[in-house]
């Protein structure tokens, strides 16, 4: 299948969304930028170390659930929080308060910026569904489906699997590989015959650690050698450099 740039036994695509479908990486960093710095300025008065959007959003947060995302985060920190419960509120100090404060300054920057695709994804979607290929997102947001309603893609993916999905089935997060085998699964095929396709290093981790047929880095912010480095079979800019579509 050179035409979509996998090899033939691939028979079924797994995209991440934030950073591969959307730019919503961007929206989410700065959502969590906003939780965090607002909580550690009030720890650490002053003199408090801001979140970086990029190196710790890459390192710390990208692709996790978003519980997971704030324990990393404050572990690098060497801060350790009371868990809470799911439902505690935003302004609670326990993961689960800053993970829910997190998720209302995403949802709202969503609302009011609105989602548009990127169109090289949206592309490619086209292009491997015209090769008979089966399509899944893979997310570990709970907001998944509103991105993709919003970014107007909703109809090009035949399974989603998202942080609810995961909740419900009771799947392990990003780096383990458990939502992207459980798309996999879904669509009727095995980790051999499904591309992974990811920006996230954790995702990196997730697809070498299921043993998918294929892997594919997709590098918005400069990082292609450690995509690489965590698995990736191959890297490029955009998901339209697969089939040679300037976008």
């Amino acid at each position: 299948m050179t035409e979509i740039g996998l090899p033939a036994n691939v028979t079924a695509c797994l995209f991440d969304l934030d950073g591969v479908l959307t730019p919503t990486a961007l929206v989410h960093a700065a959502a969590w930028k906003e939780t965090f710095d607002t909580f550690l300025r009030h720890r650490d008065g002053e003199g408090f170390r801001p979140f970086d959007a990029t190196e710790d959003y890459d390192e710390y947060v990208d692709g996790r659930p978003r519980a997971d995302g704030v324990r990393s985060f404050l572990a690098s920190r060497d801060i350790e929080l009371p868990e809470g419960e799911d439902d505690d509120p935003p302004t609670r100090d326990t993961v689960h308060g800053l993970g829910n404060r997190k998720n209302i300054a995403v949802l709202e920057k969503i609302r009011t910026q609105g989602v548009k695709p990127y169109p090289g994804s949206v592309r490619y979607l086209e292009a491997v569904r015209a090769a008979g290929l089966k399509t899944a997102v893979v997310s570990s947001s709970a907001n998944c489906r509103d991105v993709l309603v919003s970014a107007g893609i909703e109809h090009l993916l035949d399974v989603r699997i998202d942080g609810g999905t995961a909740k419900e089935r009771g799947l392990r997060g990003k780096p383990k590989p458990d939502t992207f085998l459980e798309a996999a699964s879904d669509l009727g095929f095995g980790p051999d015959q499904a591309a992974v396709f990811e920006d996230a290093l954790v995702g990196m981790d997730a697809g070498r650690a299921g043993r998918f047929g294929y892997v594919v880095g997709v590098d918005r912010v400069g990082q292609a050698d450690a995509l690489r480095s965590h698995g990736a079979d191959t890297v490029v800019k955009d998901l339209a450099d697969l089939i040679g579509v300037t976008v």
